[in-house]
């Protein structure tokens, strides 16, 4: 006997599959420049495009790419520039997202539609200013230079008041009358609940200032100072020679720490936007 399969669900299906062939096609699209970077990293000087598989893949390159440059303090700089610009817009973008959240006050959604203008902006409008300011301060081939200018985060905000407009009233109800301040229930209260909403925001503020170049290239002058992405840059520059295999290490080395990062944490970074990312 035989069963016939309706229409509506072959269409369905084939919708499905569809699907399917567009996300492993894009995905590979998307890896395929990191594939190769891996490829030729691992491939002899003079044999990057070499596809035949007849030559023994080696490590000379990632020796090599390291001990041509001082990586260990491009690192150290780049951990230094990420921490301090996130721990800054973690205490600013907390505190106004608590403020735009739950307290009542005059012009608030006025105010808060101009923080949210701040992401129409293009970061290299406003690198003149940036840099008039950073002179000023006299934090020019500084680290506390190269974050500053990114400690207030529309991003941040927005997406933080979210997650606390999430947490009940009552809660906060509770804890103001066990005697807790407004600091005190934000500490108790607001912060546990946006556990997985930090989490989220700091592997994208993590890895957006990693991988800031332009910036960090405008206000360093030195290896004491300067950021993995310069040093990157530098280190590829053709006055220094071309060696697809030896760039293709260092390349990975750059990229390896956020690609783990993201693999680690990809569950958390995922659900943390689907249950607070757009409330």
């Amino acid at each position: 006997m035989t069963i016939a399969v309706p229409t509506a669900c072959r269409g369905l299906r084939l919708d499905s599959l569809l699907d399917a062939a567009g996300a492993w096609l894009l995905a590979l699209i998307w890896i395929a420049p990191l594939l190769f970077a891996v490829w030729a990293s691992l491939m002899p000087s003079g044999h990057a495009l070499d596809f035949s598989g007849s030559v023994a893949p080696t490590l000379d390159n990632y020796q090599n790419a390291w001990n041509a440059a001082p990586w260990g303090l491009y690192f150290r700089n780049t951990l230094l520039l990420v921490s301090f610009t996130l721990v800054g817009q973690l205490i600013l973008c907390t505190l106004a997202g608590y403020a735009f959240a739950r307290f009542e006050f005059v012009g608030r959604e006025l105010v808060f539609m101009l923080v949210l203008l701040q992401l129409f902006i293009l970061p290299e409008v406003l690198i003149v200013e940036n840099y008039a300011m950073i002179s000023r301060l006299s934090l020019f081939d500084t680290i506390a230079g190269m974050g500053l200018p990114y400690v207030a985060s529309a991003f941040g905000i927005f997406l933080l008041r979210q997650a606390f407009k999430s947490v009940p009233v009552e809660l906060e109800e509770a804890a103001r009358i066990e005697g807790c301040s407004w600091l005190g229930v934000l500490w108790r209260v607001y912060v546990p609940a946006a556990k997985p909403v930090y989490l989220a925001y700091a592997l994208v503020s993590v890895a957006t200032h990693w991988n800031n170049f332009l910036w960090p290239l405008i206000v360093t002058n030195s290896a004491e100072t300067r950021p993995v992405t310069v040093g990157l840059s530098l280190f590829g520059a053709p006055e220094s020679g071309v060696n697809i295999s030896t760039i293709s290490a260092a390349t990975v080395m750059v990229v390896a720490p956020l690609m783990i990062a993201f693999l680690i944490f990809q569950r958390q970074f995922i659900q943390a936007f689907l249950r607070a990312g757009i409330r």
